[in-house]
Parts: C-alpha cells; structure tokens; sequence
C-alpha cells in the first residue's frame, strides 16, 4: 500500500455518502483538538514487519509492561488500575468480540482523542476489535512477539470509505514518524494494529497542549522570578489529567508519565504521597 503525503493542506478533503449522495467536506479542527500536525508519511508504511514487531515487543519491555498470561491477570492489572475500563462513547465502539474492554491509560486517551476527530472528519464511528488479551486467549496465528498481552496495544476496523481510509491511514502514518506509536494494517479480518508507546505519546499530546497554550498566551509570559519568551515557554511542561485507581502510587503514576514524584506533588499541591481511588492529579510531562 502506498503512503500519501500530506502536502499544504489544512485538513485532508474527505468524502463521504448520506442519502445516497455523495459529498466533499474540509475539516478545519481546532488545534486543541488535533491528534496530530502535518508531517511528512512518505517514509513510512503500514505493511508492517518483523522488525516492527520487535521494534514494539522491545516497547513493551523498555516500559517493563507486564505479559499478562491469563484472564486472572488482566482483572488483576484492571484493579489495582494499571488497566483502565473503555466503555465506548459517541465517537468509538467496541466490537462485540472485544472480551476485556481495558488497556493502558495512554491507549484509552489515544482512542478518545483519534475518535473524536475521526468522527468529525468523516461522519463515522470508529470501531475497536481487540484491546488487552492475555497469552492464554491470543489467536493461533498470533505473533509471539505481539503485545496485546501488555495492554498497550489496539486493532480498529478498517473502513468500507476510501476517504475514511486516506484520513486515518494519514494519521497513522504521521504519529508513526513521530515516534509515538506503530502501526500495521492487517488483512484478515481487515484491520489496523496499533502499539501505543505510552511515554512517547504522553509527551507528544503535551506538546500538542503546550503549542495551544502558547496561541492563547502574549508574545511575552510573566512566570515567578522570570520573564520567559514563546520558544522558552514550548519547554514547559504539558499537563495529562489522570484519575487515580486502586492500587497506584505516585512513584507509578510518575514512572508511567516520564515525570517524577516531587513534580506530581508540586503541581497538585500535595504535602505526603498519599493519594486515593478517584482522584484527579494533573501529571506534568516534559516535552522534549
């Protein structure tokens, strides 16, 4: 398959059917929206590889994910909430063969954010076919290597629309340049494989968060102490929201965002490291 570069556009022009008639509609999204910027895809594909297996496996690895081996396992992670629950909402849907509707927290903020602009983009929902899934329940022509075991890894059902296919094939491809992710587009059944790298990720939707910050912010930005111009304010730290689940800790929490503790209690004013199910803290991620 053949990667299509993104040129000058703003948005891609997606066509798409209502009524039996065919239309042509420009998306301009805001960029507090976006999951990701223009970029160049060319040197990319979505053929996938034994290479790109590894490349994830080691991911995998690297984060010191777990390989869950059983369906024990995965309830397990989802308590102590090193797995969080994706109900679906408007903009996404799990299939039904979906068995354990969990994955890491940077999986559930990618579908999230991806759906919603896909689904303005395009008229249609996206679809998610498979999530975590323990060892024991991989499908016989599963990869050794696969990473689904590790929770951070999703497959989305590839579109019948040609123009629902360029967009999301673009985006792929972008995010895979930017090191975020890798993706695969796989024929039977039809789908895309994505691995989430969730520290990767985590920093570049805050950059993307940093960049909105700065089109709402003067050309000059008072901090304490300090007067600091537009290109040093892009270094600051972007900010995930996380809700805390039983069983986590800050020293987890901030080993998962590529933040440290102090920073966690700095920015939620926290005089202990004791924290509680349902809280939400604002993680700074450093952007690099």
């Amino acid at each position: 398959m053949k990667a299509r570069p993104w040129g000058r556009r703003k948005e891609p022009a997606n066509s798409g059917t209502r009524g039996g008639r065919t239309s042509t509609r420009i998306w301009i999204i805001p960029l507090a929206a976006l999951v990701c910027l223009p970029g160049t895809a060319s040197a990319q594909s979505l053929r996938g590889s034994m290479e790109a297996m590894r490349a994830q496996n080691r991911q995998a690895r690297e984060h010191d994910f777990t390989f869950m081996k059983a369906p024990s396992q995965v309830y397990r992670f989802r308590d102590q909430g090193l797995l969080v629950h994706l109900p679906g909402n408007g903009d996404y849907q799990l299939d039904d063969e979906v068995s354990f509707p969990y994955a890491r927290a940077e999986v559930k903020t990618f579908v999230e954010r991806l759906s919603s602009q896909y689904r303005r983009a395009c008229g249609e929902t996206l679809v998610v076919t498979s999530l975590t899934r323990p060892l024991n329940r991989q499908p016989r022509n599963s990869s050794p290597l696969s990473v689904h075991p590790t929770g951070m890894a999703v497959d989305l059902r590839r579109s019948t629309s040609r123009a629902c296919r360029g967009w999301l094939e673009d985006v792929l491809l972008h995010l895979e340049g930017q090191g975020s992710l890798n993706a695969t587009y796989e024929r039977y059944p039809p789908h895309y494989h994505i691995a989430v790298y969730p520290r990767q990720y985590a920093r570049y939707v805050a950059r993307l968060s940093a960049r909105r910050i700065l089109a709402e912010e003067p050309e000059e930005v008072a901090l304490p102490g300090r007067a600091e111009t537009v290109s040093e304010q892009v270094m600051l730290p972007g900010v995930v929201r996380y809700e805390v689940r039983s069983g986590d800790s800050l020293w987890g929490i901030a080993r998962a965002h590529g933040t440290t503790v102090d920073r966690l209690k700095s920015a939620n004013n926290l005089s202990s490291s004791r924290i509680y199910a349902g809280q939400l803290l604002e993680v700074p991620v450093i952007s690099r």
